[in-house]
């Protein structure tokens, strides 16, 4: 099982919370950036891909012609085992039914569009420039022109947020049919300009009450999690995502994007202009080690198995499982679940992970 992943690096406008790479969409710049990801599609092809993702940036923002353009190159390049999921991220401004007609029959197959917010005052607030007017007209235009499996991101922790205007946007997101929610808790990252106006957040017990209720109201609307931040109905959790989170191989194409294989890691830089000119990914060193392994399955709610260790690291990953399932027989039992072929973290542990794997990852390496 194996990824391909597409940075599309425009955007209309920056987000003042958002810390990704990604330029004005200039035509000829687009053009430009179609043609040299074309050509590294038809250099790298070869692997076999469960999926494809194109994330940015604004992927939409390229167009129909353009997608399909790059999405035929992708399936030329790299045989897609069925049935394949190809997901193109989408803000739900200027697209319309013959826009979603249009990739759906270049075989696009998930859309995961960002919401953020049902509430006028934390949309603005967030520097968007839609309505949830707009989001819902998007998603039945979607939905209208055949696709089935479309994803809604929200944001928690916001500024004058409340558990009222939580709930009301996660009715909203769920009123409208879609099949999956990704919900993060908003950071203020160095650069940005909410660290640059000094945007102050609700302190971390607020934070953390307003994500157990997510959890749990979620739930309730028939989502279940399966991630850190995301959440499905039954049997429409994120494949490309998943292959991160379970430690597969991936290759990313475009500046800033990121790849695994062959137990190397290894990138684009955030720079588009070398990316037009040919430049080499940069090596990040090796990938693939029993604790980087842990970390991530640690993100699932199905966590982490003796099985699974002893199937990606033999005997040593045995070892190193007990090793591990040790440590955390130390942790709070209302933060991680054990038995004793398994452990998981719980919802309260999700919210202090990274304290969590520090001490389960002690001396467990293989």
């Amino acid at each position: 099982m194996a990824g391909l992943y597409i940075h599309v690096p425009f955007c209309r406008g920056k987000c003042p919370y958002c810390d990704f790479y990604s330029l004005p969409c200039e035509v000829g710049a687009m053009d430009a950036y179609v043609r040299r990801a074309e050509a590294v599609l038809a250099q790298w092809g070869g692997m076999p891909i469960t999926t494809i993702y194109f994330g940015g940036g604004t992927p939409s923002l390229l167009g129909p012609e353009r997608l399909s353009r790059l999405l035929r190159q992708a399936r030329k390049s790299f045989p897609l085992a069925p049935p394949g999921e190809v997901t193109l991220e989408a803000n739900p401004t200027h697209v319309n039914e013959a826009f979603f007609a249009a990739l759906a029959e270049a075989g696009f197959t998930r859309l995961s569009m960002g919401m953020q917010s049902a509430d006028r005052e934390e949309l603005k607030l967030l520097g968007r420039a839609h309505s949830p007017e707009n989001v819902e007209e998007a998603v039945k235009a979607a939905q209208r022109a055949g696709f089935r499996n479309i994803s809604l991101d929200m944001m928690l922790g916001l500024p004058g947020g409340s558990r009222e205007k939580l709930g009301r946007t996660i009715a909203f997101a769920s009123g409208l049919g879609v099949q999956h929610i990704s919900a993060y808790i908003l950071k203020v990252e160095p650069g940005t300009p909410f660290a640059s106006a000094g945007l102050v957040l609700p302190d971390g017990d607020e934070t953390a009450e307003e994500y157990l209720f997510c959890v749990e109201e979620l739930a309730r609307q028939g989502f279940s999690q399966y991630e850190i931040s995301n959440f499905s109905r039954p049997g429409f959790e994120s494949r490309h995502n998943l292959i991160y989170w379970q430690g597969e191989e991936y290759l990313g194409i475009g500046p800033g994007a990121h790849s695994f294989q062959n137990g190397r890691r290894f990138y684009f830089p955030r720079d588009l202009e070398g990316f037009l000119a040919g430049s080499a990914p940069a090596d990040d060193g090796p990938g693939g080690s029993f604790p980087e392994y842990a970390m991530l399955r640690l993100r699932l709610t199905e966590g982490l198995s003796e099985a699974g260790c002893g199937e990606r690291f033999g005997p040593a990953g045995e070892r190193a499982f007990r090793r591990l399932l040790e440590n955390a027989k130390t942790c709070p039992p209302h933060l991680i679940r054990i038995s004793p072929q398994s452990l998981r973290f719980t919802p309260e542990g999700f919210l202090v992970s990274n304290a969590l794997l520090l001490r389960l990852l002690e001396d467990a390496g293989t």
